[in-house]
């Protein structure tokens, strides 16, 4: 029997659980584990007989945490998809005010710059806290994950919108070479 323990922002709990418990529940039924959740802590313990399991429900509770939509969090239980975290405090270096700056980049003017990153990239990408999330396919998380960062490092939107493009364009030209 394995065993895990992960917590999560209170505020999110009852996201977590789903309407009469019907996230919980499905968690437990696809993956064959346990889920034990205490709403005064926010802690929860997963245990079952599979590690891996362990592992990916570890993960979909962790992205339902940083705020994706259950829906959306539910994709890592297809092995294509995965779940990358970028801290954001590395980037602002102990300033609250930069951390607020970083934020307000990331979302854009009505959220503008996320939604377009999404777009272009395919996959879906949450700002929570002091943490930007991610999930998509494996080969798009990296293009997110680049674009984020670069944007963080200071670059300006329209330069990160062509180096997306520009690695999008290098990628196909790679998958044609290696079909070929």
């Amino acid at each position: 029997m394995f065993q895990q323990e992960i917590k999560i922002p209170k505020d999110r709990l009852a996201v977590l659980i789903g309407k009469k418990g019907e996230i919980k529940r499905h968690l437990e039924r696809q993956l064959n584990l346990k889920v034990f959740i205490n709403s005064n802590t926010g802690e929860i313990n997963l245990s079952g007989e599979d590690n891996l399991n362990i592992y990916i429900c570890k993960n979909i509770i962790h992205a339902i945490g940083r705020g994706f939509n259950p829906d959306i969090a539910l994709l890592l239980l297809d092995d294509e998809y995965c779940f990358e975290q970028i801290n954001l405090e590395e980037y602002a270096r102990g300033r609250k005010n930069r951390l607020l700056t970083l934020r307000s980049r990331l979302i854009g003017t009505q959220g503008v710059f996320r939604k377009t990153l999404e777009d272009m990239t395919d996959c879906y990408v949450v700002i929570y806290g002091k943490t930007v999330c991610i999930i998509g396919r494996i080969e798009n998380i990296f293009l997110a994950k680049r674009a984020i960062e670069n944007l963080l490092r200071g670059s300006p939107h329209g330069k990160v919108y062509k180096s997306v493009e520009r690695l999008k364009k290098k990628n196909k030209k790679d998958d044609r070479n290696k079909s070929s």
